[in-house]
């Protein structure tokens, strides 16, 4: 018999007594099979996570509010330092609010892991990916080319409509969402790295840029140890969040002095002429 009264901070945040039962319910299975000698079962794809108040994941929820925190104080920094002038200025700052958004349901779905909080979570961190790929295609090509950038932006969108009706209205297909992101973050990556290291002579900022897109793919490797979270609360998914804090900083740094390098090229190109 479990309580049917909750505490209410957990009927506030969407827990109801059902979720609760789920919740208590699960963790008897878990110390059965434990007790057996069984492996650790996972209840719907996912590992059981210890709760922390109303925190369904308590470790991925900090992790996700952490990267958001670094997007904005990096954001902030940003716009501090580079005049809106700078040709990349509007670009990058529209890339922050969305990533801080991304980061905004990564943490509320982390919090509380319903049907909506994880459409959100999966289609905000979809917009960045291609927000990044649409940031990587204005920096190497759409300033020279503005017309390009414009069709180019406008086939992004589309296929993030579709990609998000089509998870909506027809079928949330774990595989296809998988699939779709890897493919556009593989093309994310060659066409950074590309970039870089043709540029790499000219611009020695260059290897942050470089150094993140790396050190991301490397810990994207971390979510192939699907393992039990230690302590029922540090998995692997935690892991890569904790991890992507740092580069979060270290990419809004690579965009604030390229973008200071794009305001005194464009500066001392009015000046020649």
């Amino acid at each position: 018999h479990f309580r049917a009264r909750q505490p209410l901070y957990m009927g506030l945040t969407g827990w109801t007594c059902r979720d609760d039962c789920k919740y208590q319910c699960m963790w008897l299975t878990v110390r059965f099979y434990v007790q057996g000698g069984h492996r650790v079962p996972q209840f719907h794809g996912k590992w059981p996570f210890s709760r922390f108040l109303f925190f369904q994941e308590p470790a991925s929820a900090f992790a996700s509010f952490l990267n958001g925190l670094a997007s904005f104080v990096m954001l902030l920094r940003y716009k501090a330092a580079v005049p809106p002038a700078s040709p990349m200025y509007p670009t990058c700052v529209a890339f922050a609010w969305v990533s801080l958004n991304a980061w905004f349901w990564s943490t509320i779905f982390h919090t509380r892991d319903t049907a909506v909080t994880e459409k959100l979570d999966y289609f905000c961190a979809s917009a960045v990916i291609l927000h990044s790929v649409y940031l990587c295609c204005v920096r190497t090509l759409g300033l020279q080319r503005p017309a390009l950038i414009s069709i180019f932006r406008a086939f992004l969108l589309l296929f993030l409509a579709c990609h998000i009706s089509y998870l909506t209205l027809v079928r949330f297909d774990y595989g296809y969402n998988m699939a779709a992101n890897a493919l556009m973050g593989l093309l994310n990556v060659a066409w950074w790295l590309r970039w870089c290291l043709r540029n790499r002579p000219r611009l020695p900022h260059v290897w942050k840029c470089a150094a993140v897109v790396l050190l991301l793919q490397a810990l994207a490797l971390l979510e192939l140890l699907d393992f039990p979270p230690i302590f029922w609360v540090l998995d692997a998914h935690a892991l890569w969040h904790i991890g992507t804090i740092p580069l979060n900083v270290l990419f809004y740094s690579f965009l604030m002095d390229d973008s200071l390098y794009l305001l005194k090229a464009n500066s001392d190109l009015l000046k020649v002429d």
